[in-house]
C-alpha cells in the first residue's frame, strides 16, 4: 500500500518555508497555548523534546520549563536553525525513556503512520511524563476544498488537493491505544479572512502546508480551472473577503507513574 504522504516533499516544503521566511501566526498561536498548558502542570521537567520547530526561538522558550531541550523537525533547515536534528516521526525510534516532556506542534497531521508515531513517542518517555501538542484537524480549510472541487469540475477529473486530517473525536482514543493515560483533546477553530485564493495559498506555502499527498497531480491547474477555483473562493466571501477556517486540535496526555506499573 502506497504511503499517503510524500515525506521527501514534506521536508522540501518546510525547507522552502525556512528559506523564504515562515508564516507563523497559526503555529505561534498553537505553541503559546501549549506553553500555557504546560505551566498549569506546576512542575519542572528535566528533559524536553520539541517536535516541529519553525521558529528557533521556541527552543529557548521551552527551556524556561525544562532543564534541557532537544529539537527535531521534518525539515532540515528548521532543525539546523534550532541546533536540532531532521527527523520523521514515524520512521525510527527515539532513545527509550529519554524525556519527561514532549511537545509536538504542527507536524503529526502529515505522518503516514500516526498510531506508530504516537507509540514511538510513548517509548521515548519516562514515567509520569507529559505529552502535549497541537495538530491540524479535520475541519480545516473548507473554503479551499470547495474551490478545488470547482477546479476539478472544470478539469473533468478529480484530483486530491487538500489532505485528509484526523477528527478531534478520534485523537484521544489513538493516544490511549499508544499507552498514554488521561488523554484530553480540545478544538480551537481559527477564522482568517482572505481577499483572494492566491493570498491563502501564499500563507499555506509559507507554513510549509501545501499539498504533499503522494497521489497529488503533478500538473498545475489549467488557467480555466484556476479561474474557476478563484471564483468559487470569492463567491464564498462575506462582503469583500472570504472567511477560511483552520481547526487546531490541542491534546495532552500523561504516561503512568512508576508506582502505577
Amino acid at each position: 500500500m502506497a504511503d499517503l504522504f510524500d515525506m521527501e516533499l514534506r521536508a522540501l516544503r518546510r525547507d522552502r518555508a525556512a528559506r523564504t521566511g515562515p508564516e507563523l501566526f497559526l503555529l505561534e498561536r498553537a505553541f503559546a497555548d501549549c506553553l500555557e498548558r504546560i505551566a498549569l502542570a506546576q512542575r519542572g521537567f528535566a528533559s524536553a523534546l520539541l517536535i516541529g520547530c519553525p521558529d528557533a526561538r521556541w527552543k529557548d522558550r521551552l527551556a524556561e520549563v525544562a532543564a534541557t531541550v532537544d529539537v527535531v523537525d521534518p525539515g532540515r533547515l528548521f532543525a539546523e536553525a534550532a541546533g536540532g536534528e531532521q527527523f520523521v516521526e514515524d520512521a525510527r525510534p527515539l532513545a527509550a525513556g529519554s524525556h519527561d516532556l514532549v511537545l509536538a506542534v504542527g507536524t503529526l497531521d502529515t505522518v503516514n503512520d500516526l498510531p506508530g508515531a504516537l507509540r514511538l513517542v510513548r517509548a521515548a518517555m519516562r514515567p509520569d511524563s507529559l505529552f502535549i501538542g497541537a495538530m491540524s484537524g479535520g475541519e480545516t480549510l473548507p473554503r479551499l476544498r470547495q474551490a478545488m472541487r470547482a477546479a476539478d469540475e472544470v478539469s473533468g477529473a478529480a484530483s486530491p488537493h487538500v489532505h485528509p486530517r484526523i477528527e478531534g473525536s478520534a485523537l484521544a482514543p489513538l493516544l490511549a491505544a499508544a499507552g498514554f493515560g488521561i488523554p484530553v483533546v480540545d478544538v480551537d477553530r481559527v477564522q482568517v479572512t482572505y481577499g483572494s485564493l492566491r493570498r491563502l495559498v501564499a500563507d499555506l506555502r509559507a507554513m510549509g502546508a501545501t499539498n504533499v499527498l503522494t497521489a497529488r497531480s503533478r500538473r498545475s491547474l489549467s488557467p480555466t480551472a484556476a479561474a474557476a477555483a478563484a471564483a468559487a473562493f470569492e463567491r464564498a466571501a462575506d462582503g469583500a473577503r472570504t472567511v477560511e477556517t483552520f481547526e487546531i486540535l490541542h491534546f495532552a496526555a500523561w504516561t503512568e507513574s512508576a508506582g502505577q506499573r
